[in-house]
């Protein structure tokens, strides 16, 4: 028989055995699969991607692009939310991308804005060159819109890397007959400010036009050739072409 006065040690004793039992099965307890967040299941998913939420410069960017081509019709903000999803959803729908709304690396790389370190770099492009390719900008797409200066760069840039163009920037811009600017002058006109600046986003990587190798004014040519050229996208007033 427990007298009166052992209550209160068997109490004390009672409530440091359940404190115990608590820690201990704390210690050992999993969360069920279902539970556990996508970093925690897929080591892949805490690439930082923008999405619904994000307000970034890389936003801002891509904001600015689908603006310029229709998809997005809000404010440029840098700040992702319904009006941005839905202008990327357009986009993905329109180039065959399941339409999650999140700016992936496939998107991305289609609007002209590649993750990662892949690209071109100033560094390795002679200061000649950098002026060269701004000029050409400058004289090929004057009176376009920021991003619009920036595809033609990334044209030439494209070009160099097919095995159908001269290999440098020098070669491509000065190839017979592949610039009306080399031959009515232009070429020489003073560089707008715009234009240096696409250069070397061109040179870091940036490619609005999804790999094109060719582009034209549809409104100032009747050339049979180029208008049979696959369109890829138009910026501006060009059509930009594989």
């Amino acid at each position: 028989m427990i007298s009166r006065e052992q209550t209160p040690n068997l109490i004390k004793l009672a409530a440091l055995m359940l404190i115990n039992l608590c820690i201990v099965g704390f210690a050992f307890y999993q969360p069920p699969a279902s539970s556990m967040t996508s970093a925690e299941t897929d080591p892949s998913a805490i690439d930082v991607i923008s999405q619904y939420g994000s307000q970034s410069s890389e936003v801002t960017k891509i904001q600015t692009r689908l603006k310029s081509w229709g998809y997005f019709t809000g404010s440029v903000t840098g700040y992702y939310g319904d009006q941005t999803t839905e202008a990327v959803k357009k986009f993905q729908k329109q180039h065959g991308l399941e339409q999650t709304g999140v700016a992936d690396a496939k998107t991305l790389e289609l609007i002209g804005l590649p993750s990662g370190s892949s690209g071109s770099s100033t560094s390795s492009v002679s200061d000649s060159d950098v002026q060269l390719l701004a000029r050409i900008i400058s004289a090929e797409a004057r009176g376009e819109p920021y991003i619009g200066q920036v595809a033609v760069g990334a044209v030439v840039l494209n070009r160099v890397e097919s095995s159908s163009f001269p290999d440098s920037i020098s070669g491509v811009v000065y190839q017979p007959g592949a610039f009306t600017a080399i031959t009515d002058g232009q070429i020489n006109a003073a560089v707008t400010d715009s234009a240096k600046r696409a250069a070397r986003e061109a040179l870091t990587g940036s490619d609005p036009t999804g790999g094109a190798l060719y582009y034209y004014n549809p409104d100032k040519t009747s050339n049979r050739w180029i208008r049979s050229r696959p369109v890829i996208t138009r910026i501006g007033k060009h059509l930009f072409c594989s």
